[in-house]
């Protein structure tokens, strides 16, 4: 039977993980861009390169978030049916968040809908957004946090478009998407690209793909070549860190998608920017954790 005191060691360890994620970049995309640091040859672009990584080293010695848009926080909850904590799981996550608010500290960025006024808290109405999924027969939970910043909230974008456009119709709006508004989100991009029915589950689908780990490939041999087109395309444009110029537009393109009615196609689009923070922390009915984006890493 789960206590009061179960519920406020999640919420003390939620709190101080949120706080690591905003400092701390998850280890594919510290991977990734230091793949990516390593290819340029612009002047200015390596310049710039230079400056994310001394960025980021500071954000770690002086114990600051690494980027002062600490975003709106949004969790993806991967539940087992029988986790102890399930129903008090909602009260424990605002909690974290405020904890985490003071501890970091994030920024202030939870405004009420309609009234136009900050709460102070970073929690509101549906916020922090949580997206539930309960795995059958199993008492752990997985829970991954994304600090969505409004850069690269910016360029999303979603669509529902006649079956004729197909997947190239699909493609096409991708590139137009981030043509037009990647540079907003301070490239290099990760680009989340969800197919679906309507416009809300392509929207969703695309959020749940921007996640996937920097390196992975989706294991239909289809989507895993529309991943790679759309990768080539959008590096083909050349945006360079923080939209100066370079060889790379994006750290990577991920596609999820879902059966569709046979008359429309949705599309989505999200975007991650360069310091795309998220993480992913797991917990056993004991309570137990284990962090498993950010190796080594201690709460």
């Amino acid at each position: 039977m789960a206590t009061l005191n179960d519920a406020q060691k999640m919420v003390d360890v939620l709190g101080k993980f949120i706080d690591i994620v905003s400092k701390e970049l998850p280890d594919d995309v510290m991977a990734k861009l230091s793949e990516l640091r390593v290819q340029e040859a612009n002047p200015l672009a390596k310049t710039i390169y230079d400056v994310m990584f001394d960025n980021l080293d500071k954000a770690k010695k002086l114990n600051r978030p690494a980027c002062q848009d600490t975003g709106v926080i949004q969790f993806f909850v991967r539940a087992g049916a029988k986790f102890p904590l399930l129903g008090d799981l909602r009260r424990i996550l605002r909690e974290a968040t405020i904890s985490a608010t003071k501890s970091a500290p994030l920024r202030l960025n939870a405004v009420e809908v309609f009234d136009e006024v900050n709460t102070g808290t970073n929690v509101g109405t549906n916020v922090p957004f949580i997206e539930w999924e309960i795995v059958d027969d199993s008492s752990n939970i997985e829970i991954e946090v994304y600090q969505a910043g409004g850069g690269c909230s910016l360029p999303g974008r979603s669509i529902v478009l006649p079956p004729l456009a197909g997947y190239e119709g699909a493609m096409k709006f991708v590139f137009d998407t981030i043509v037009d508004w990647g540079i907003n989100a301070c490239p290099p991009l990760v680009v989340g690209v969800g197919i679906g029915t309507c416009s809300n589950s392509a929207a969703l689908l695309s959020k749940k793909a921007m996640l996937r780990p920097v390196g992975t490939s989706h294991p239909h041999p289809k989507a895993a070549e529309m991943e790679k087109t759309i990768e080539e395309g959008l590096n083909a444009i050349g945006l360079g860190p923080q939209g100066i110029s370079g060889k790379n537009s994006v750290m990577a393109v991920h596609v999820e998608g879902m059966a569709h009615h046979p008359s429309v196609l949705g599309v989505g689009v999200t975007v991650g920017c360069w310091a795309n923070r998220h993480g992913v922390i797991r917990f056993d009915e004991h309570l137990n954790y284990e962090i498993i984006s950010h190796k080594g890493v201690k709460l």
